[in-house]
């Protein structure tokens, strides 16, 4: 596994790809509830119509778990499978539970964080420097 850190470029694409993963899968939940309300219900069917308030509380939701989820098991999302990217802590291979859950929380909160990476000389976005994380190159040789 190479120790450098990934830049800007490769870190956006992933964002953006886990940004389309997350949306499927609110996409997938949307199906499941309108299918399951057929099923219940099918003579009074009606596709839900859910809120704003509802459909962004359940799209952070679903990104926050997602990105939290996938870092805690391999430390790599789908984004980051694709660009050849890990998230890791600054002396561990890992993330615990806490600090996976709150780097989770804070891109989806700040994405324009990961702007910093463009001007860092060490490559870090706000949220590496706040909870000392880094993305590094996957690769093997």
């Amino acid at each position: 596994m190479s120790d450098e850190t990934a830049g800007i470029v490769s870190r956006g694409v992933a964002a953006i790809i886990d940004l389309v993963v997350a949306g499927a899968l609110v996409g997938v939940l949307y199906v499941g509830v309108a299918l399951t309300r057929l099923m219940v219900q099918p003579s009074a069917f009606r596709l839900p119509a859910p809120s704003v308030f509802f459909s962004t509380s359940v799209m952070f939701g679903v990104a926050v778990l997602y990105l939290a989820g996938c870092w805690l098991a391999s430390g790599c999302t789908a984004g980051a499978v694709v660009m050849g990217l890990r998230v890791v802590g600054l002396r561990t291979p890992r993330l615990s539970p806490a600090v996976a859950l709150c780097r989770a929380v804070a891109c989806v909160v700040f994405p324009i964080g990961l702007a910093l990476v463009a001007v860092d000389g060490r490559r870090r976005s706000v949220q590496d420097v706040v909870l000392r994380t880094r993305v590094v190159y996957a690769r093997r040789p």
